[in-house]
């Protein structure tokens, strides 16, 4: 598996949860775990009266000691398994989280999110997604609502979208896909055109990847007027699927996280699996 190092981002407010989530993830693939955790330091004061001041520095000393007292914790789990780890742990502001996941994403092959993270609206999870996908352009794994993660699925939802960002998912997961017992090329009101999809949409991603020994199906739905996240939500069920593999943020950025899209949907609360590439 080419996975050899997974990420996991954790706050020091955290319970054991996340990590123990990667843990297994990591000992299923024999991966090195690499864990950052993050201790959120108090914006700096802007007033001048030093008592203030003073305020703030206890305030700071506060989050530092809960920071030396979560780090030394799970020092301790990962100190109990027969896996290959290393921690790193930071006290930085909550702005430049994205650019300090971004940073320890760039050594590592897979950024994992677990199941506490995934479930909560906290900035963090926002900022591993942008630190990961945006910064480091690596890919994302991200664990079900029960804590289910696996980088060895069974059957699996491919969301086809003739797009560059669904490509970029597929080649950082062809491993996975080639040893899936079935894979389910997904496409929703798939337009047949010669520029994109191609006379038979779907046809030529499951070419590519029966190339790879993929065993594919192609799924074209009708929408019905419905969401697409949640005709592939359905559908996921409908196949008994435990992973959905998807290229993350076909449209800018700025428009995705202001009024949303498919990403940003399947990213809330996910029931199984999620692996997402950009």
């Amino acid at each position: 598996m080419r996975f050899r190092t997974v990420l996991s981002v954790i706050s020091a407010d955290s319970s054991d949860r996340d990590i123990q989530a990667a843990l297994r993830v990591c000992e299923q693939n024999n991966s090195h775990l690499s864990v950052l955790l993050l201790g959120t330091e108090p914006p700096p004061p802007i007033e001048e009266f030093a008592v203030i001041a003073h305020g703030w520095v206890e305030e700071r000393e506060a989050a530092a000691t809960a920071l030396r007292e979560r780090a030394h914790a799970v020092r301790s789990i990962l100190a109990g398994r027969d896996l290959s780890s290393d921690l790193d742990s930071r006290l930085v502001e909550q702005a430049a989280n994205v650019a300090e996941i971004g940073r320890h994403a760039l050594y590592a092959d897979l950024v994992f999110i677990g199941p506490e993270l995934s479930q909560s609206s906290l900035p963090l999870k926002s900022a591993v997604l942008k630190g990961a996908l945006f910064e480091a352009e690596r890919p994302v794994l991200i664990a079900a609502n029960k804590g289910e993660a696996t980088l060895q699925p069974k059957r699996i939802l491919l969301a086809w979208s003739s797009h560059p960002e669904a490509a970029r998912a597929v080649r950082e997961g062809i491993e996975i896909l080639a040893a899936a017992e079935a894979v389910h090329v997904t496409l929703v009101d798939p337009q047949a055109t010669e520029w994109a999809n191609g006379p038979e949409p779907g046809a030529e991603i499951g070419t590519y990847l029966a190339r790879h020994g993929a065993r594919v199906t192609v799924d074209r739905l009708p929408s019905g007027g419905n969401p697409v996240a949640d005709v592939l939500r359905q559908h996921a069920t409908d196949i008994d699927a435990d992973m959905i593999m998807m290229g993350a943020y076909g449209h800018s950025r700025l428009v995705e996280w202001a009024f949303g899209g498919v990403t940003r949907s399947m990213i809330d609360k996910p029931a199984i699996s999620l692996f997402l590439g950009r």
